[in-house]
């Protein structure tokens, strides 16, 4: 019996380690860390043996497959000795796509990924479609594979997953962005880390589709470099596309080989270019998999803004909070502002992944009253704008709120949209926005 070891007992591994038992595979579980309660139960439930807080070596490299957690470095030396046994290394979107048949609409980008992927999943389900949600958003993949029997798979993919994919195959890959995010994974090399986001294309043939924008200036340099043999479908907020989608006159058009869809925008619940955006690339999407335009045009008039992501939380004393933690690079800060129509006090800080904070200047000049800075270190945003706004430093999320309403005026708005990872005073980004809720909650 072949062994599959499976480092990282997340939401990606217990699917991975699930799926693989069933299909007849020696399964074990190790995790550096410690492994959630929910997931021990289900690891026992299924009789997978599995470890955690240590790699035992003598174990792993006896594997004839490794399926490694994304949050796992490359680089890292458990990572290298594996490789250098010659065992193959992949993702658990990798393995479980050899065991369905199903429709893949996949979703990459710097931003945007997580409400597209949702909007897509909600049309697809307002459709009638049988569909699954699955990557960095949803039940894992591999559960899925193992447990339902969908015929259409939305995807949210990250750089990380996608460097681990080789053989998978998207019919439908959608490209949202490419801006500087997460380079101390990429040897601060712009080139791999686009490199990277582009794999969501590999292995499309000429019945698949690749859906981008063609106003972002390094996937548009990137295209010119390279050979399609897929369908390609750019979106544009500028200009008319002959296949692809566009805005005109207040509608959003999109065109596809032998399908048109014309929809008035004006009740999309998704506010801001990012957004339209956004629903360019889902409205291809759905039109490819012959859904009707007007059941498109329902769901992206019933879609709910997601919790962390420009969330307009509450308004005290005329002052609104905004909630969008899951802004963890600049280019989502640079989004968020462009979307608000009042002055802004914007909190901003945590972990900096080498930020270049320039492509904000002109929209913190124009909207911004006060920077409040909320991290360990604030160094970099003192060093980023101390020349052209007051940034006032805070090192808790109740100080932090606080500070912002009393620098508040009626009518303005404060913005937790912070550019940075949230590691070094949160767990994560949805901690983050959770204090930041219950702080503004006990105002």
């Amino acid at each position: 019996m072949d062994k599959i070891v499976i480092l990282g007992a997340g939401e990606s591994g217990i699917g991975a380690a699930i799926l693989a038992q069933k299909k007849g595979f020696e399964v074990f579980v190790s995790d550096f860390g410690t492994i959630k309660p929910n997931y021990i139960e289900q690891l026992e439930k299924n009789n997978i043996p599995y470890e955690q807080c240590k790699h035992s070596e003598d174990i792993i490299l006896k594997a004839k497959e490794v399926i490694k957690s994304p949050g796992i470095r490359n680089d890292s030396p458990l990572i290298k000795k594996i490789e250098a046994n010659n065992i193959p290394v992949i993702s658990e979107i990798e393995f479980a796509s050899r065991y369905t048949n199903a429709t893949k609409i996949c979703i990459t980008g710097s931003n945007g990924k997580t409400t597209t992927t949702e909007l897509i999943y909600k049309t697809f389900k307002d459709a009638g479609l049988n569909v699954g949600m699955a990557g960095n958003v949803g039940k894992s993949f591999a559960l899925q594979v193992a447990e339902c029997n969908f015929d259409y798979y939305v995807i949210e993919l990250s750089s990380f997953q996608l460097d681990n994919m080789y053989k998978f195959k998207a019919e439908i890959a959608i490209l949202l962005n490419i801006t500087p995010d997460h380079l101390d994974r990429y040897d601060y090399k712009m080139q791999n880390y686009t490199d990277s986001k582009f794999r969501i294309t590999q292995n499309q043939t000429k019945d698949d589709w690749f859906i981008y924008f063609a106003e972002d200036p390094i996937t548009s340099q990137e295209i010119k470099k390279r050979k399609f043999i897929q369908k390609l479908a750019p979106f544009s907020l500028k200009e008319e596309q002959v296949l692809g989608s566009y805005l005109k006159d207040g509608n959003m058009i999109i065109k596809l080989e032998n399908n048109e869809a014309i929809m008035s925008t004006e009740n999309f619940s998704l506010e801001g270019q990012h957004n339209m955006c956004n629903s360019m690339a889902a409205g291809i999407a759905a039109l490819a998999c012959n859904i009707r335009s007007k059941s498109i045009r329902q769901s992206f008039e019933t879609f709910t803004a997601l919790e962390h992501r420009l969330e307009h939380f509450l308004t005290i004393r005329g002052v609104k909070f905004v909630n969008d933690s899951k802004a963890t690079n600049v280019n989502s800060v640079w989004y968020a502002l462009e979307s608000i129509k009042t002055k802004v006090i914007l909190i901003l800080g945590g972990i900096d992944k080498g930020n270049d904070y320039s492509e904000l200047y002109d929209l913190v000049k124009q909207k911004v009253k006060t920077i409040v800075a909320l991290g360990v270190n604030n160094k970099p945003i003192h060093d980023a704008f101390d020349s052209m706004i007051d940034v006032i430093d805070t090192n808790n999320m109740e100080n932090c709120v606080k500070t912002c309403f009393y620098l508040a005026d009626k009518g303005d708005t404060v913005l937790l949209s912070p550019a940075c990872a949230s590691f070094d005073l949160f767990t994560c980004y949805e901690d983050r926005g959770e204090k930041f809720k219950e702080a503004v909650r006990n105002l």
